[in-house]
């Protein structure tokens, strides 16, 4: 297949298009404001190829790509949209970083909890929350073929170091792995790992292929490039080096999975996203869809069920419906969990048992990966049932517990304990100080390094996510 050459735009850059012309008068002003807060990249590609031009503004990939003046709140736009025509750049920055600081840029304690030590020092571009998997953020990879408008590691993309996760190189994740065989697990995130050359990403990942460091059983690379540049696995230039590097990885007897973003089946109907897909798996790898559910784009249960059926019956593994993170414009994404669980049970229940490997609807919290595993009547009461799936203390996965109902709720730290209980199990001093002693013994921290419960964990372990 010939070579499609990528061409990506910014929200200046989209004004020389002649999709710009295809799009309403105020929903270009929209785009121009708020593209000041939140990043906008996209291609060739995805306008192409993606977005349906007869269905603007409520085309789902494009209410995926690009902004909305709903964004921000009525008052944060028109005191934005002002200085930007009154030229006040010294205002306009004023107004962005208030907008940026008030919108929780790092979810779940990912700079507070979630960086481990090397010899007393932060590891830059490692985040180490599970005892079992740690995230390595390439800085090569800390960007994307093109933007989610929801994006959770929005901040990554704006431009203000210290706000991002990245590592120059590899060789202190190599060194921190050789003082941590409890970890089998590494997933190469970002951005996006794939947006580098396959001989780029070879440099980070071989080193982990070494000997001495057997005990890492499972290499995950996070991607969109599967729906936003599919190309990448196809006719790209070095798409055929991408292939054998996956080979080579597997050939070494480790796992190697993809874990393909993919929100709407539109994202999979074209031949060369299926062909994708194909080369993925054809290379040993396994390919892993997930997402999360978002108000606008994919709250349809026949979107799922679509997207699931086609990714099983394509050889791929549905595996997470997620629950929209608390950051960035949540607000006007976000879907109450009570009607996120209903949307997951209508889609689930119209696929067959080779696509409900999927689980959902799952929080992604400071504490672990929350499931809402059901709605129920208890005693006269009205509950959520849930679970971790994974947690920061491993004894916590699979234990059930439960909140009261609330239609509203959006997040965890929305639910309040169900029977007249005063705290979730999560939240008493004994689990408090029993994680904190993990958290501790996890990140390298040295033993006489002076942690107070209250200071590092009691006040905002939970709260924190919001």
């Amino acid at each position: 297949m010939q070579e499609e050459k990528f061409k990506a735009y910014n929200a200046k850059s989209i004004r020389e298009t002649v999709y710009w012309d295809k799009i309403p008068p105020d929903i270009q002003e929209a785009i121009i404001v708020v593209s000041h807060v939140l990043p906008f990249r996209v291609n060739e590609y995805v306008l192409r190829e993606l977005i349906d031009w007869n269905n603007i503004p409520d085309d789902p990939i494009f209410r995926m790509t690009f902004p909305h003046k709903d964004m921000l709140s009525s008052e944060e736009y028109s005191q934005l949209k002002e200085a930007i025509e009154n030229n006040g750049s010294s205002q306009v920055d004023g107004y962005v970083n208030d907008i940026r600081n008030r919108m929780n840029p790092h979810p779940a304690g990912q700079l507070s909890h979630n960086v481990p030590l090397l010899d007393g020092k932060p590891v830059k571009g490692i985040q180490h929350k599970y005892k079992e998997t740690v995230l390595f953020f390439p800085s090569s990879g800390q960007t994307c073929h093109a933007y989610c408008s929801f994006c959770f590691r929005w901040a990554q993309f704006i431009g203000l170091e210290e706000l991002k996760f990245n590592a120059r190189e590899s060789s202190e994740l190599v060194e921190y792995l050789k003082q941590h065989n409890e970890v089998t697990d590494i997933l190469i995130t970002g951005g996006d790992p794939l947006i580098m050359n396959t001989k780029s990403l070879a440099a980070y990942i071989e080193p982990l292929l070494a000997p001495e460091l057997s005990h890492i059983k499972n290499i995950r690379i996070g991607t969109k490039s599967v729906s936003y540049w599919p190309q990448r696995f196809v006719s790209d230039k070095d798409a055929d080096d991408l292939i054998q590097l996956f080979e080579k990885i597997v050939g070494t007897g480790k796992s190697l999975s993809i874990m393909g973003h993919y929100n709407h089946p539109t994202e999979l109907n074209n031949e060369i996203a299926q062909q994708a897909v194909k080369r993925i798996i054809a290379s040993g790898a396994t390919l892993r869809i997930q997402a999360p559910l978002i108000r606008h784009i994919n709250e349809n249960p026949k979107d799922w069920s679509k997207l699931w059926t086609l990714a099983v019956q394509l050889g791929a593994i549905p595996y997470y419906m997620f629950v929209e993170r608390d950051t960035g414009p949540s607000s006007y994404f976000h879907i109450p969990l009570a009607k996120a669980y209903e949307i997951f049970c209508a889609a689930y229940k119209e696929v067959s048992g080779l696509a409900r490997t999927v689980r959902g609807p799952v929080m992604s919290t400071l504490m672990g990966k929350v499931l809402i595993d059901g709605v129920v009547n208890i005693a006269g009461e009205e509950v959520f049932v849930l679970q971790f799936l994974q947690a920061r203390n491993p004894d916590w996965v699979r234990r059930p517990f439960f909140a009261k109902f609330d239609p509203n709720a959006v997040w965890l730290d929305d639910l309040k304990p169900a029977f007249g209980e005063k705290k979730f199990f999560f939240e008493t001093e004994d689990n408090q100080i029993e994680i904190t002693s993990k958290l501790i013994s996890v990140m390298s921290i040295p033993s006489d390094f002076n942690v107070s419960v209250d200071g590092l964990m009691a006040k905002d372990m939970l709260h924190e996510t919001r």
